[in-house]
């Protein structure tokens, strides 16, 4: 079969590698439909990520149609269409029991180099690292799921791959990230970052109640797109992020804030930011946290930070002791997407919002190692990447944003 493949950093190559097979009676076999490139597949493609090999297989966020199913697996059967979380979960552990699927306990099969590394180990992740498992990705014709019949999201007829596909990660991620902040009708939520992840967190936080939603970026394509979904937009490159934030809040702070940036935030030339570039370049510093300094700074006393943005490894320089004084509540981590898929499903069914407004790419898969560019460049107003492996066209397909 066909995948795009990590072969170092900015080296992504669309191979012919061996098709899966079923290795566990849990396993299912899904030929590939649709499949995404995700801002976390840029921290691959950049090499900020550790525990990538040559010829690993990329990508999370995908669905298609089930081929083959173990002989346990008695969820699915052949012609079922599934959307797959990124997050490899048992169902059976006590983290999956509690509902923390993104630290199930078992589904990681290198558990013992994550422990070391995090203390203790997380969920397996499709694509991501062999600190997650070393399980192949999605941005291929055919994936093994393990643990099939658990996660997998069968979807009902009538709805689009476009419709349901960011079921998978980023829909369910940016309403993790509104739903950690206990939105009150009263709060205003500040999201740092309209990339697809913050578009989504933006929806989410006006669908939950906040009484203001504004979004930060230096991108117009992107704060159109947040405007249009319903938020107040602070381009940095024009104003100060701090005084509009508190002209829009009478002085008092954003109650709730979100980062949806991450690892490797673009801040212009900012000196801290200079600073985590000079740092990062000599492996003194493995992140660029410049959104959080700022979150810990502007966020009102008593309130919530929300971390959806991935990082991995160290940051330097963040003001605890404003976290500490000012009583901020940190919440963070991989989306527990399984938690989520029931309620957002019946939301995309009954109208209330259609997740396919984010995309403004389509292309093969084959055209895959040319869109991580696109969209790592934010070239031709880029915000996210649908492939297919089935399109034989060699060019993308761009729509304009909505």
């Amino acid at each position: 079969m066909k995948a795009l493949c990590w072969h170092g950093k900015k080296d992504v190559r669309y191979d012919t590698v061996p098709d899966p097979t079923i290795e566990d009676d849990r396993d299912a076999i899904i030929k590939v439909t649709s499949c995404a490139i995700c801002g976390s597949d840029l921290h691959l493609f950049d090499g900020f990520m550790p525990g990538m090999k040559r010829g690993d297989i990329l990508g999370h966020e995908f669905m298609g149609e089930v081929m083959e199913v173990g002989k346990a697996n008695k969820k699915l059967k052949v012609g079922d269409r599934v959307v797959v979380p990124f997050t490899i979960c048992c169902g059976e552990c006590d983290q999956c029991r509690r509902g923390n699927f993104s630290v199930c306990e078992r589904s990681n099969r290198n558990k013992d180099v994550a422990d070391k590394v995090f203390g203790h180990t997380t969920a397996g992740l499709f694509g991501y690292t062999h600190l997650t498992g070393g399980y192949a990705g999605g941005q291929a014709e055919y994936v093994r799921v393990p643990y099939a019949d658990f996660a997998p999201v069968k979807i009902p007829d009538g709805l689009s791959d476009e419709q349901v596909l960011f079921l998978g990660d980023i829909f369910p991620t940016g309403w993790q990230a509104a739903v950690q902040c206990d939105i009150e009708p009263t709060d205003t939520v500040a999201v740092w970052g309209a990339g697809p992840v913050g578009q989504f967190a933006i929806r989410s936080a006006v669908l939950l109640g906040a009484r203001q939603v504004i979004c930060i970026d230096n991108l117009e394509d992107r704060l159109s797109m947040a405007r249009a979904g319903g938020a107040i937009t602070i381009n940095f490159d024009e104003e100060s992020v701090l005084e509009r934030l508190q002209e829009l809040t009478d002085g008092k702070g954003p109650e709730k804030c979100i980062d949806a940036v991450g690892m490797e935030a673009h801040v212009g030339r900012s000196i801290d930011s200079v600073v985590d570039r000079a740092k990062q370049a000599v492996f003194a510093e493995s992140d660029r946290p410049h959104v959080l300094r700022e979150m810990m700074y502007v966020c009102r006393p008593g309130g919530v930070l929300s971390i959806p943005g991935v990082y991995g490894g160290l940051v330097d320089k963040l003001p605890f002791g404003a976290l500490m004084n000012k009583g901020l509540t940190v919440r963070t981590g991989q989306t527990h997407v399984n938690r989520w898929t029931d309620d957002l499903l019946a939301r995309i069914e009954s109208g209330q919002i259609d997740p396919s407004f984010v995309i403004t790419h389509t292309a093969a898969l084959a055209d895959g190692p040319e869109m991580y560019k696109v969209f790592r460049d934010k070239q031709d107003s880029c915000i996210k990447v649908v492939l297919k492996p089935g399109q034989t066209s060699s060019h993308s397909q761009a729509r304009s944003a909505q």
